[in-house]
């Protein structure tokens, strides 16, 4: 590394045991806010950055030192990463440590809408036992019935072999690889069919072209009367209005989300009046030993950046014989 001690933009805090692993070898800091113009003014003087908040689409522009960005979990959408390719600056993520948390809070939500808890938690404490005991009527069993999940991938999959192995479920998937999925899963490419046709429909796809409004309105409306929708992919997945809409009128039996279009998420938004929606602020993937196994993750692969040897998993590869260059130029050995 260079003769200067490299520093390392957090753009939120991370777990112990990643920060004791980057504490020999960088200066790691906080920023006192993720506002873009704070992460465009905090940047100039790191090396690297772990992200954990958006960030601004310029922000390379203001970042004259910056060789590695990693993202402390999977998703990319937090990093302009073709910016980071033209600048020679490698961008790695940490894909798959977390599918368990996600996994285990599809499965909370799976049995939170099956079973009613939250609105019979909420009858009893606000009309008595017998109100409580009225929304019990309306619970079912997970067994045999139809989950459709869309995205089979890591977390996915995990969610698959829960319900199907452990539940007796039915697992529909849809991805664009439908011959890679899990034997215990059904193959279904109409997407249309899979809304139809699942009692539950989970979203855990990445955000794409492809992906953008895949909740669409008139998917939404194929939905059974009594289906239940979980989103632990991102907020754009789904078309809000049109869910909030269908929640209303109880058009679907309701839906456990994690992620949303804006956030955080407006006080004044309607969801957080619908009762028949359960919101958490972005929390499917937040565990003490998933933050531990990203943190660690994200400081090894952001070292090993920083030392000139590629990542484990390296977003942007193309980019290496730049990065190289750029890394001499800034007085690294």
């Amino acid at each position: 590394m260079s003769a200067r001690r490299p520093r390392v933009l957090l753009t939120l805090p991370i777990d112990p045991a990643g920060m004791a692993r980057l504490a020999p070898v960088v200066d790691a800091w906080v920023p006192p806010d993720t506002r873009p113009e704070t992460l465009r003014r905090e940047v100039r003087e790191a090396d690297g950055v772990i992200v954990r908040a958006q960030l601004p689409d310029d922000v390379f522009e203001h970042a004259p030192r910056l060789l590695a960005v990693v993202r402390h979990g999977v998703g990319m959408d937090m990093i302009p990463v073709e910016a980071a390719t033209a600048h020679g600056i490698a961008v790695a993520n940490v894909p798959g440590v977390n599918a368990t948390a996600v996994a285990e809070y599809c499965v909370a939500g799976l049995l939170l809408l099956a079973r009613r808890m939250h609105r019979i938690d909420s009858r009893l404490r606000a009309d008595g036992w017998a109100a409580g005991r009225e929304e019990t009527e309306a619970a079912v069993e997970l067994r045999s019935r139809t989950l459709g999940i869309v995205g089979v991938g890591s977390v996915g999959s995990a969610l698959a072999r829960i319900a199907h192995h452990g539940f007796g479920m039915r697992v529909l998937g849809h991805q664009r690889r439908l011959d890679a999925l899990p034997e215990f899963v059904s193959a279904q490419p109409d997407l249309d069919a899979l809304f139809a046709e699942s009692d539950f429909v989970v979203l855990c796809c990445p955000l794409t072209d492809a992906t953008r409004g895949l909740a669409s309105a008139a998917r939404i409306a194929r939905m059974r009367p009594d289906a239940g929708l979980i989103n632990v992919a991102r907020g754009p997945v789904v078309d809000e209005p049109a869910l909030l809409e269908a929640l209303r009128a109880g058009r679907i039996g309701g839906a456990v989300l994690d992620v949303f279009q804006q956030q955080p998420l407006p006080r004044d938004h309607g969801l957080l009046g619908c009762e028949r929606a359960v919101l958490t602020p972005h929390a499917a993937g937040i565990t003490r030993e998933a933050m531990q196994l990203m943190s660690v993750g994200a400081a090894d692969d952001l070292l090993r950046i920083l030392a000139g040897e590629t990542p484990r998993h390296f977003v942007n590869p193309q980019c290496w014989p730049a990065f190289l260059e750029r890394r001499r130029a800034l007085g690294y050995a």
